[in-house]
């Protein structure tokens, strides 16, 4: 048994070691797994609003060519591999909806994204990135982006006409300030900024109307601006581990503040782990509400 068991794999294997499938095709050995002999749309995933195609931690260097066939994929997940290099290829899924990217050790996008008209959300944090192409603004549908964990200190100008963008994470870059193309993206209600190089928020945050979640946390910010002040649907505003020392009397105009907040995930004021000026950080933790008439009547005398 065990003797003609070795046989019949013994010819499923060429000399190189590569498995040999049922069409002639050849696959590294992982893809045996992974396609076991099928035609690759038999591993599409037909949801009830998207096609998926699922290659999440497969330890790929390169991405197989079967891919760019497929190109009824909606959602495509090529997260946590060791992908260097995204193809051109990539141009030919018109019809992706969601791509992850997330977790490889990708330097550059390819101008051919700018194809991709339908994408709505891409995720392309903790790879290598030092510049974003300018054609990535070309994707008009775009509503979730997420650049973090990379190498960034600069975003494309055209990042403006990305109209429909509503959330954007920045974090863990190397950004000095805000790039100023963010404050053109009027329907944003979430910016995440936190652990880059932030010395200031320009005033031109106030543009951000629809603003909802602000998080700059663990940067090196001297001052809280007036003009945070007057984005007034915050419902979460987080300046934790920064160098402010005194708040604006007008931060009692951000009423949808529910609290002084503690835990990293609740909505609220956080501002903890700053060199707050007395009294402060007395009134700080006696709550939101304590906070908020303090600075009201000493902007009124």
């Amino acid at each position: 048994m065990g003797a003609r068991q070795s046989r019949t794999n013994s010819k499923d294997k060429d000399p190189k070691g590569m498995l040999i499938l049922r069409r002639g095709q050849k696959f590294a050995p992982w893809d045996d797994a992974l396609l076991l002999g099928r035609d690759p749309r038999s591993l599409l995933k037909r949801g009830m609003r998207h096609v998926s195609f699922s290659l999440v931690t497969k330890g790929m260097t390169d991405i197989p060519d079967f891919l760019w066939g497929l190109s009824e994929v909606q959602k495509l997940n090529l997260s946590h591999n060791q992908l260097r290099v995204l193809p051109p290829e990539v141009g030919r899924l018109t019809r992706i909806v969601v791509l992850n990217l997330c977790g490889n050790r990708l330097k550059s996008l390819p101008r051919e994204i700018s194809l991709l008209h339908s994408l709505k959300v891409l995720f392309v944090n903790m790879n290598c990135l030092s510049e974003v192409p300018a054609e990535l603004s070309q994707c008009r549908n775009l509503e979730v982006l997420s650049l973090s964990h990379n190498c960034l200190s600069q975003l494309p100008a055209s990042f403006a006409d990305l109209s429909r963008l509503k959330k954007l994470n920045l974090s863990n870059n190397y950004f000095a300030h805000i790039p100023v193309c963010v404050f053109s993206l009027k329907e944003l209600d979430f910016l995440h900024v936190g652990s880059n190089r932030l010395e200031n928020i320009a005033e031109s945050i106030q543009c951000l109307a629809s603003l909802q979640i602000f998080i700059a946390e663990s940067n090196n910010i001297h001052s809280f601006p007036r003009s945070l002040c007057l984005v007034s649907s915050l419902e979460m505003l987080n300046l934790n581990n920064n160098d402010i020392q005194t708040l604006p009397d007008e931060l009692y105009l951000l009423g949808r503040l529910a609290r002084i907040a503690w835990n990293p995930m609740d909505k609220g004021l956080h501002i903890s782990h700053n060199p707050l000026s007395k009294p402060l950080p007395e009134l700080v933790e006696g709550g939101l509400d304590m906070l908020f008439s303090y600075l009201k009547d000493k902007k009124h005398h």
